[in-house]
């Protein structure tokens, strides 16, 4: 039972953090898988943090999650404000994409890590 979380875990991660690399490879042209994999695992966590601490205030809330995430990848690449919300949202589309693929095969079910929404 603990294996399987944990292989479920390690792909969602790693679909996240593909989802990141593209998004920030399109955008600001920058190209490293492990850092996409830090920065899933970093947004993922603040994610969860400030979902916890405000994530009950309605609109709020959630609003306040996003922007946190966005701040990650502000943080964790170049460019402006606008260069990591565009990262997050190619990201998003990018993880959506992957992720219908993959159910629709069969091979697993709608969710990743490091991507929010998804």
């Amino acid at each position: 039972m603990v294996v399987a979380s944990i292989i479920v875990f390690i792909a969602s991660l790693l679909i996240g953090a593909l989802g990141i690399y593209v998004g920030a490879r399109v955008i600001v042209g920058a190209g490293n898988f492990d850092h996409a994999i830090v920065t899933a695992i970093i947004g993922a966590v603040v994610w969860a943090l400030v979902g916890f601490f405000v994530g009950w205030i309605p609109l709020l809330g959630p609003l306040l999650a996003l922007l946190a995430y966005i701040a990650v990848i502000n943080f964790r690449y170049p460019g402006e404000w606008t260069a990591a919300a565009m990262i997050g949202i190619l990201a998003w589309v990018t993880v959506l994409i992957v992720l219908y693929a993959l159910a629709a095969l069969g091979v697993t079910s709608f969710g990743a890590v490091g991507v929010p929404g998804v």
